[in-house]
Order: C-alpha cells, then structure tokens, then sequence
C-alpha cells in the first residue's frame, strides 16, 4: 500500500472501480459466474478443500448465518462467516469466529487487485467474495457460512458446493432482476440447490413450494421444509431453521451438542457481530433499530411490535431505498403509530418530497426530515419515557442512527 493511501481511499476506490449494489442497485448485478471464477483461479484458491454451509432467501438470511456461525465458534470449529451489507466497515462482511479481517490484509489485496490488467469487469461485491475466500483458505476454517448476495442461481457464491443449502423464504423482491412472480423467485434462490446436497426450506406455499420440490428432484437432493406458525417472531423461525441445519450437520458426523446452541444464542452478537434485528439501542425511552426493509420483513416486524408492545405508544423512523414499493409498504403502516419520515445520505434513498408525495393520500400522522439523526431528534420530543421508538427500513438508515 502506498504510504498516502489509507485503508479507507482504497475501500472508496473498491467501491467506484467495480459497480456495488450497495450503491447503485440493480446496475451492479453481474448475470455471471465467469468473473468469480476468473478471480477466484487468478488468487489460486482452491475451493474445492473447503467445507460450506450456503444460506438464500428474501428475508432472514444474514440473522440464520449468524446463529449458525455463532454455534458452530462455541462448538470450537473454526468458523467463517461471509454477509452483506456491511453497516459502518467494510471488514464487517468477513469474519472468523467473531474477528473481522485485517485492514492490512484488505489493503494488500486491493493493492494486488489494483496491479492487474482485468480483461473483465468483477463487480464489487464479486471481488468482496473472493477476498473472503482468500481469508477463510489462508486461516483453515473448518466451516464457512455463507450468505448469497441476490438471487441464488447467478450469485456470485454459488460456486461452491456446500454440505448444506439453505432457503430461508421468498417475496417479492428485486423484481427486475429476479422475476416479478415470487415463482420466478423461488426458480433464481433454487439455483443453489446442489446435486446431493440436501437442502432446507424455512417456508413451504402453494407458489414456491412446487418449484423446490422439483428443483430438489431433479438435483437428486434431499429436501426438508422447516415449517414455523405465521404468528411465530422472525428470530424464532431463522433460529428454528439454523437449528434444524446443526442437527443435519450432527449426523454429517459434526458435533454440536445442546448446550453449544444456546451458547451461541447468548454469544451472538459477540461471535458475529449481528446488529439491527430488533436491536435495542437506548433505554428511556427505548430505541430499536431492525433491518426489516422490504414487504415481508416489515409485516413480520409490524406484527411483532403489536404483540409485544400492544399497551405502548409507537413512534417509527423510517427511510427507504428508492426500488421499494412505497404504496404497498404504507398500507401496513398501523394507523395508530406517529411516523418521522426522512431520506439518508445514500444515492439510492427516497428523497424527502418523494416521501411526501407518497405519504400524501394516506391517514398515517407523518412529518418529514432531511436526515436520521434530525428525525430520531424530533421523535425523543414527543414521547414519554415509556413509550417506544423504533427505526427500520433500510441498513443506510441504520447506519446513520446506530
């Protein structure tokens, strides 16, 4: 690395030389395997000597991931953990039992990436992947948990072959990219599903539920869905699901015993680094920042409030990403909640007056503000100590809160 060259200009310059989704959306989306492929046999890592377990899905994937890394650190195995986005340092995507990955070791792979005469174009998060293979290879983990970027089919991770695939849920998300029916969907996340690998399913429906049943088929893959009550918490469902995945490895001939799954629950934050599922923040009155961003997350997430904090009164942050669907986001709004409504600092943010232009024609008690932090300001005027603020919609949004 250049001595005036700080880790964080050669993060900035990972982000403008290849296109990142986390900054410009569905632009960045590589319909391709080649490129992974291509670095993946530049950097000489073999692949093949490492052992995966290979997480999809619209909702829960970054939260299964992480029960199932934290338990897998308890039970002693050396444990990576590949997730996205990152919410304040790049480094967060990539771990071993809990520890981020050296700046210096990012910087010296920039640095190589940088010398090199491409003759392709690796998108951002292609090159992110790549360098956690690298990292995971060079440290001889014993396990890698891995959580796909978008879709399954043509992420850029499917192209190792795990000893278990896992299929959290489908909705109706990048739409664009992925299909505009949640069948469609379903066919892009079913992509992962490997020959001989069996595969666990996190919700069955008349719609996907065929389509991975097939795919298991034709693949000669056992197939189990994990079914959880509608009413069950999203945690629960992701840790039911991760669970039922460390009972499949035990008789792979792992060993993780009882005890090491209530460990890593208690441990999870600690071992992974998970943040923004209902996370509390602030006492008095209580914050909770939750990364629920999209139609099914946020109706879960909705649901949940209501039951838990029924006698409480609700004030919500919320920013969103410009490819959700406003119209259909605002219609589960409770009507009863007060709503601070603000755009972030990311490109890709709705804007304070598309905000209000999309607010306009409904009944939700709404004001509206330029950033976060302005917002959650606002919000701590109006309410009691016992009442609840909670700020969801986007992991920008989060990032300028936390």
């Amino acid at each position: 690395m250049k001595d005036n060259e700080s880790y964080e200009q050669l993060i900035d310059w990972l982000f403008q030389q290849f296109p990142a989704f986390q900054k410009i959306g569905g632009k960045a989306y590589k319909p391709t395997l080649e490129n992974t492929l291509s670095l993946i046999r530049y950097f000489k890592i073999d692949i093949d000597q490492l052992k995966f377990i290979h997480v999809a899905g619209t909702n829960g994937k970054g939260t299964t991931c992480s029960i199932l890394a934290s338990v897998l650190k308890e039970a002693e195995y050396k444990t990576g953990l590949f997730t996205s986005p990152h919410i304040h340092d790049f480094r967060e995507r990539i771990r071993v039992n809990g520890e981020m990955i050296s700046r210096s070791e990012v910087s010296e792979f920039i640095d190589e990436v940088k010398k090199v005469e491409w003759d392709i174009r690796p998108s951002f998060f292609e090159v992110t992947w790549v360098l956690a293979l690298k990292h995971f290879s060079s440290l001889n983990c014993d396990i890698i948990v891995v959580e796909t970027g978008l879709g399954g089919r043509l992420d850029a991770t499917n192209v190792i072959t795990p000893l278990i695939s896992i299929i959290t849920n489908i909705g109706l998300e990048h739409t664009n990219i992925l299909g505009d029916t949640r069948a469609k969907i379903a066919t892009e996340k079913a992509g992962i599903i490997k020959e001989n690998i069996p595969v666990l399913i996190g919700e069955e429906d008349v719609e996907t539920g065929p389509v991975f049943r097939e795919k298991a088929s034709e693949m000669n893959a056992e197939i189990q869905f994990i079914h959880s009550d509608d009413h069950t918490p999203v945690f629960d469902k992701n840790k039911r699901l991760a669970f039922s995945a460390l009972d499949l490895l035990n008789t792979l001939g792992w060993n993780i015993a009882p005890f090491y799954l209530q460990n890593g629950l208690v441990n999870l934050h600690l071992n992974t680094g998970l943040f923004g599922r209902l996370q509390v923040v602030k006492e008095n009155p209580q914050i909770i920042v939750d990364a629920a961003h999209n139609k099914e997350g946020i109706l879960s997430l909705i649901n949940y409030i209501n039951e838990v904090y029924h006698d409480k009164n609700i004030s919500v942050i919320y920013g969103a990403s410009n490819d959700k669907n406003l119209d259909e986001i605002l219609k589960l709004f409770p009507r009863s909640w007060k709503y601070f409504f603000t755009q972030f600092r990311n490109e890709r943010s709705y804007s304070k007056v598309a905000l209000m232009k999309a607010v306009e024609n409904t009944s939700l008690k709404a004001s509206f503000y330029s950033n976060p932090k302005k917002a959650l300001s606002e919000a701590q005027k109006t309410i009691n100590k016992q009442d609840i603020i909670i700020a969801f919609g986007s992991f920008f949004l989060l990032e300028e809160i936390i």
